[in-house]
């Protein structure tokens, strides 16, 4: 079997079988069945010419494993087979993959456009970094399409997408602003590490690049930082040189700690997504709650758009807390089956407000200009048992509704105060 051969049979195959085998049907070195890490910093050759011809590109090879490295490239293959991409390359940190898209196809003079409620870092890398350069920024109401479609044909060089977005699980219709784009001749980029590539893929809706934090559910057990960039090989070949002089290239560890996630990514998302779900609802119900993010809720804004360009709703809720930060800081301490901290995508269970997750780059009045309440929570499910996390967020939520009660009239003992809400942020 051919190499092209491989490829069309694995794209073929269902999901659970592309994590496993995609990027590893060729035989690895001494017969291993895991792909080796190979931890060389430099290659040595004693041809000459050879040497010389590798390190321009003509025949396969390696040089220097900041440039390539035999086990980053198999992640890297990996990704293509996942996202259906004919190229990949791969990084340090998901925010190391954002930064080089933006920094490689935006220099000064150029016109981006993209949504206020991004991911905290990305939202930095608009409001600070790409202004210094001169490129010019356009950011607009994430679910505002007609503006986005506005803006985007007075003057785009590259269209920034996030969906679902982090934290607030707003959806955007890709094809559409894609279209959009492509009009104007507009790059389009798009940010899946929510949704991921088991049920999302923004090239086939028209994304020209598509970046993923591996750090996050490819790599599935918060031990690894990691990024990866897919697409088309004319554009990887100048994301991949703006890494190889930039340095920021994954180490070969790291790079196998995410194959071997990528693996049972398939099982730890089926039941993610199904205590999503479950969570999502309980907490339309909840009287604490003010208002639930989940796109799997048929009341969500973007439900419609979700169903039609996704193939499951993912594994992050979140939810704004009724009394602000004050009520988040008494239900996080009473969760048991929970981590508090500024990750997601692992196979534990994870509860943060944004002010320490995913906005804490950004000031109080940065976060509200975003509108990101203070009472906002993220809850990245884990693979627990669906009923032991019902459990433990319902007598979470229970204890602190008790003792608000106490506060309020001592005399009430623990009797439950608001009313179960149907409500959709």
């Amino acid at each position: 079997m051919n190499k092209n051969e491989a490829v069309a049979g694995i794209a073929g195959a269902g999901v659970g079988t592309r994590v496993v085998w995609s990027g590893e049907q060729g035989q690895h070195p001494y017969n291993a069945t895991q792909t080796p890490i190979v931890v060389s910093a430099a290659y040595g050759y004693q041809d000459i010419d050879a040497w010389y011809d590798v390190a321009q590109g003509k025949l396969p090879g390696y040089i220097y494993s900041r440039m390539s490295n035999p086990t980053v490239a198999t992640l890297e293959a990996k990704l293509c087979g996942l996202e259906q991409s004919e190229s990949a390359v791969a990084f340090s940190s998901g925010m190391a993959a954002i930064s080089a898209v933006l920094h490689t196809f935006l220099a000064n003079g150029k016109r981006v456009v993209s949504t206020r409620d991004s991911y905290g870092g990305t939202n930095k890398i608009f409001e600070e970094f790409l202004p210094r350069m001169g490129v010019q920024v356009c950011l607009c109401d994430t679910l505002d399409t007609a503006a986005l479609e506005r803006e985007i044909a007075a003057g785009c060089d590259l269209l920034y997408l996030e969906t679902p977005t982090n934290p607030t699980l707003k959806v955007l219709d890709i094809r559409r602003l894609s279209a959009a784009a492509h009009k104007v001749g507009a790059l389009v980029v798009a940010d899946n590490t929510f949704a991921t590539p088991l049920n999302q893929n923004p090239l086939a809706l028209g994304v020209d690049v598509v970046v993923h934090s591996a750090t996050k559910f490819l790599s599935g057990h918060g031990d690894v930082l990691g990024g990866v960039v897919c697409g088309a090989e004319h554009l990887m070949a100048q994301v991949r040189h703006y890494r190889e002089i930039n340095g920021a290239s994954l180490d070969p560890f790291s790079a196998y700690l995410i194959i071997r996630g990528i693996k049972t990514l398939a099982l730890r998302l089926r039941q993610q997504q199904a205590s999503a779900q479950a969570l999502a609802e309980y907490l339309c119900n909840e009287p604490l709650v003010e208002t639930v993010n989940y796109p799997g809720l048929p009341q969500h804004a973007g439900h419609a758009i979700a169903k039609a360009q996704m193939r499951g709703f993912g594994a992050i809720v979140s939810f704004v807390l009724k009394g602000g930060m004050d009520t988040v800081a008494r239900l996080l301490p009473r969760l048991e089956y929970a981590h508090r901290a500024g990750n997601l995508g692992a196979v534990e269970t994870i509860y943060g407000p944004a002010r320490t997750t995913s906005h804490v780059e950004n000031t109080l009045e940065e976060r509200q200009a975003l509108g990101i309440s203070e009472g906002l929570v993220r809850i990245s499910v884990g693979i627990e048992d669906t009923d032991d996390l019902l459990a433990d967020l319902a007598q979470a939520c229970a204890a602190v509704r008790a003792e608000l009660a106490r506060q309020a009239d001592p005399h009430c003992g623990a009797e439950e105060a608001g009313r179960p809400i149907q409500q959709q942020a």
